[in-house]
């Protein structure tokens, strides 16, 4: 029983030691003017060149959550061909402190052309944690309004990985996102679809 005891403190241990807890300061830290983070996915790597003046909010905060390991363990959760390819960590302990703190409103200044990242986003302030990769050259979310907002701000392209972009795995398409149940449980989301690419990690490979 003692040596049982002594199992579950370590375990617990070392789950702490994964998973810091979540820092408000975190998400104040300023990006460099441009840098290049690098998603190290089960298909390969994937590099993304970010350009903080083209949408500086957003620009800062995906440096935030490269920087804090936010990716580690994500997945590509909607991947529609032609469409977009959209991303976060799923998990409810790790996403939800982060979506507390919202990322500002900010204009189009670039494209969602193809290879272009943006954030996705529900009406004012509502950017956080979700973005995607444009599979195409998606100019109408440039000046689509919802909500009282209009158009997508893309940050940043990929400039090496789109072979790894084209080949993630894409005949689920919109399903996950009707799936609220398996959406909001990553382990039901990674059972009922078990080809969904994952995020193993994300780091900074470039800072200017």
């Amino acid at each position: 029983m003692k040596n049982i005891f002594l199992i579950l403190i370590t375990l617990t241990s070392l789950i702490s030691c994964n998973h810091k807890k979540f820092d408000k300061a975190w998400a104040t830290k300023q990006a460099p003017n441009l840098y290049v983070a690098r998603l190290q996915t089960t298909k390969g790597n994937i590099d993304i060149e970010v350009e903080r003046k083209l949408s500086p909010n957003a620009a800062d905060r995906f440096y935030q959550l490269v920087k804090h390991d936010f990716f580690v363990n994500g997945t590509f959760y909607r991947v529609v061909p032609g469409f977009v390819a959209q991303f976060s960590n799923t998990d409810t302990l790790i996403a939800n402190p982060w979506k507390t703190v919202k990322v500002l409103d900010e204009p189009v200044i670039a494209g969602n052309n193809k290879g272009f990242l943006s954030f996705a986003r529900l009406g004012k302030n509502s950017r956080d944690i979700d973005l995607f990769i444009n599979l195409n050259n998606n100019n109408r979310l440039d000046t689509v309004s919802f909500e009282g907002v209009t158009g997508f701000p893309s940050f940043g392209k990929v400039i090496a990985g789109w072979n790894v972009v084209e080949n993630l795995y894409g005949d689920y398409g919109e399903q996950t996102m009707s799936d609220e149940a398996a959406f909001n449980d990553i382990k039901l989301l990674r059972s009922k679809y078990p080809k969904l690419e994952r995020i193993i990690g994300a780091t900074i490979i470039k800072e200017e």
